[in-house]
């Protein structure tokens, strides 16, 4: 068996950590971020792999820096021969970076979309696939040699909700299989990336979630789909305020957004729909500000627009 320590923060790096968790390599320790304020009342919230490992009994340390020697000297208590990284939001530095072997496991297929929003920029670039990938931890921003890959199609229909799953079932067996393969063989073979083929997933902020009706109605769709459930997509009304827009469909009768003029809200019957400058958007499902999320007919009877 192959003793691992495992370092991750995320809902995504919770699933993997469930994974292992079940298998031949159950992770001797876990790390994560520490607890911090989250949501409108700020109350201090664990990560979730910090509540995976309570839940599986894996041993659990929540270090304000991991590499400071206590930390370091926690995970070399655990014996690890493989440390692994999925979604852990802080740099691993030296010495740490060389005291062990350290496996990430990266949702795309690098070097397209490194960076820390992979699944949500694949989405948002209309990307046909997308995948996971297994490398070996360097200094550069996910820019270390690969061991394995798997592709996962990207649907028409795929929200961050769909495709995120798979994407974790899909590197948690991988991640599996490059753990098999350090311990009975045949062993791993890593590959450089092609930086001239690199691309950057930039971490969703504001400006990424306003719906921008100066683009076309098929990329407000996609970035609609991208956010959906966890982050989610907004556009600004008249009166200043945001509205919540968590699902959407491109209006094909509008292709040159007739009816619909850019950056206003307009009604078909019962349609709400959103104009922008090539073609309008169709409102499925929105939340208006401080309300529950509701489909376009409850908001057009309790809005006048």
């Amino acid at each position: 068996m192959v003793r691992t320590v495992f370092l991750g923060t995320s809902e995504f790096a919770a699933a993997v950590l469930e994974r292992l968790a079940l298998g031949d390599h159950r992770p001797q320790l876990a790390l994560t971020r520490p607890d911090r304020p989250r949501g409108r009342g700020r109350q201090l919230a664990s990560p979730p792999v910090a509540d995976t490992a309570r839940a599986l009994g894996i041993e659990l340390a929540q270090p304000e820096r991991v590499n400071d020697q206590a930390a370091r000297e926690r995970i070399a208590r655990a014996r690890p021969d493989v440390v692994i990284v999925c979604a852990f939001g802080a740099l691993i530095k030296e010495p740490l970076l060389s005291d062990y072997e350290i496996l990430n496991l990266h949702p795309s297929l690098l070097p397209r979309w490194r960076g820390a929003a992979p699944v949500e920029r694949a989405i948002m670039a209309g990307d046909e696939r997308t995948g996971v990938s297994i490398m070996r931890l360097t200094a550069g921003l996910d820019s270390g040699p690969v061991c394995l890959a798997q592709a996962e199609p990207i649907h028409a229909t795929d929200t961050h909700g769909s495709l995120a799953p798979r994407l974790q079932a899909l590197g948690g067996d991988l991640l599996a299989q490059a753990l098999e393969r350090i311990d009975t063989g045949p062993p791993l073979a890593f590959a450089e990336q092609d930086d001239s083929a690199a691309t950057y997933a930039e971490k969703i902020g504001p400006a990424d979630r306003l719906l921008d009706p100066s683009r076309p109605a098929v990329e407000l769709e996609r970035t609609v789909r991208a956010l959906h459930p966890h982050i989610g997509a907004r556009l600004q009304l008249a009166d200043g305020t945001l509205l919540g827009v968590h699902s959407a469909r491109v209006a094909d009768d509008h292709a040159r957004g007739a009816g619909a003029p850019a950056g206003e809200l307009t009604r078909d019957g019962q349609r709400l729909l959103y104009g922008t400058e090539r073609g309008a958007l169709e409102l499925i499902c929105v939340q208006p500000p401080g309300g529950r999320p509701m489909d376009a007919g409850a908001y057009l009877r309790g809005h006048a627009l």
